[in-house]
């Protein structure tokens, strides 16, 4: 069992890298990708509580990085956007961080996009897909998605929800892996935040700041 729990856990934070790109039922076809985001949008490192060994990423290589290593994923009854979490479609820019903190991780990612994810609709499959069982290279978990009054922000859409993941059975000791989501959408613009552990972090209020935050250096 305790073998499971790891390989589940190295498969959810991978989990938790901001990525991927959503399937037509929560977004319309990609369009051409929107300007660049330059990397000053971003939260800077002191302003995430407890941040360190922070990592930066591009957002169009990650999400091609993605689409490579989609072939191996098992469909689970058109839940498998948000079963992986995919919230950006492809022809985003981009810049994002992921940054190791006490009891996990957190990532923050700011995109550019002419095709926005629609967060009411995403919201809405969520909860169609509440609770699933999916099988992948580390075996079988099931999925917990509950999702959570979001952050409001005027002129925007947000969204706010929780996954848990744990083994079929799994006893009450061994709690599963938490992965927390906040987005913030409005034009072309998308502000996605991520924790994966126990954190204690007020993700809400540090997406509401991220956005604030990305407002400036992308001319807002």
């Amino acid at each position: 069992m305790a073998a499971r729990i790891r390989a589940l856990i190295l498969s959810a934070v991978a989990l938790a890298t901001i990525s991927g790109a959503s399937g037509e039922s929560i977004q319309a076809a990609p369009a051409q990708p929107s300007p660049n985001v330059p990397p000053a949008a971003l939260l800077p490192p002191e302003l995430v509580p407890g941040a360190s060994a922070r990592d930066g990423f591009d957002v169009a290589s990650a999400l091609s990085t993605s689409d490579r290593g989609r072939s191996g994923r098992v469909d689970v009854g058109g839940c498998e956007d948000v079963v992986h979490g995919r919230l950006i479609g492809a022809g985003a820019t981009g810049q994002g961080f992921q940054s190791a903190v006490p009891g996990g991780q957190v990532s923050e990612l700011v995109a550019r996009t002419t095709n926005p994810p629609d967060l009411t609709a995403w919201a809405g499959q969520a909860g169609r897909c509440s609770k699933v069982t999916v099988d992948d290279a580390a075996g079988t978990a099931v999925s917990t998605v509950t999702v959570h009054p979001a952050p409001v922000v005027p002129g925007a859409k947000t969204l706010s929800y929780q996954q848990l993941l744990t083994l079929p059975g799994q006893p009450p000791e061994l709690p599963g892996l938490r992965l927390r989501t906040v987005a913030i959408a409005a034009d072309d613009v998308l502000v996605v935040l991520r924790d994966a552990g126990t954190t204690g972090l007020d993700l809400d209020a540090l997406a509401v700041d991220a956005w604030r935050h990305a407002a400036g250096p992308l001319g807002r």
